[in-house]
């Protein structure tokens, strides 16, 4: 997340982490690292930051739906400083680019996406397809090229898709978003860019990117 964040934000402004503990994306582990959440959010208001994200998106879903609005509240009673939700964020982005039939490609296993699915479909959406890579392993995920998402992003977005998601923050994909709305003529909406693009909105921030897709131009 933070290296596209950083691509993302250029000289524009500076990202700060505070990272949590993730081997393996699995359910047991997303509540772990759920646990540990709050100090970290804290850690991060020490720094002064304008705005804080939670920036995971199957750990901000798995508990269902509400489950990104309870963490984005929680964070800003404890830190006092406005708070977004990586799966709150998709939701957003994808209704701004009035996507309701979507295409999901995800690198989780199949438990993490049927939990993702009805998130998506208990927001309203129409999930067509979705197609994961099976992973479990977080540095796997991460050290994947970004070949492998274009290839996936395309699979899911042929047909009567309006739209399509890739999803996981850990997940490296900006490089390709321009190249896969260009081949599927339709917007294609990352984790990543889904949360940058409501951090900037939340505190009203006017930077706008070019080169990441559809969504920066919609705001």
């Amino acid at each position: 997340m933070e290296p596209e964040f950083n691509k993302l934000i250029g000289e524009h402004g500076t990202v700060h982490a505070a990272r949590l503990r993730l081997r393996e994306v699995t359910l047991e582990e997303l509540q772990e690292m759920e646990e540990r959440r709050d100090e970290a959010a804290l850690q991060l208001s020490d720094a002064k930051v304008d705005v804080i994200c939670y920036g995971c998106t199957s750990g901000s879903l798995f508990r269902g739906i509400g489950h990104d609005a309870e963490i984005a509240a929680q964070l800003e009673r404890i830190s006092g400083i406005p708070a977004v939700a990586t799966s709150g964020a998709v939701v957003e982005s994808l209704r701004k680019l009035s996507c309701r039939k979507i295409g999901v490609a995800t690198p989780y296993e199949e438990e993490i996406n049927l939990r993702e699915k009805r998130f998506l479909e208990g927001n309203d959406f129409e999930v067509v397809r979705i197609r994961g890579l099976g992973i479990r392993e977080n540095t796997k995920i991460g050290s994947l090229p970004p070949e492998v998402a274009l290839d996936l992003a395309t699979e899911v977005g042929e047909g009567e898709v309006d739209g399509v998601f890739i999803s996981c923050t850990n997940f490296r994909t900006i490089e390709i978003l321009d190249q896969a709305e260009a081949l599927l003529n339709k917007p294609v909406v990352s984790s990543n860019t889904a949360t940058f693009s409501s951090m900037i909105k939340r505190i009203g921030f006017q930077y706008r990117p070019r080169g990441y897709g559809r969504i920066f131009s919609t705001q």
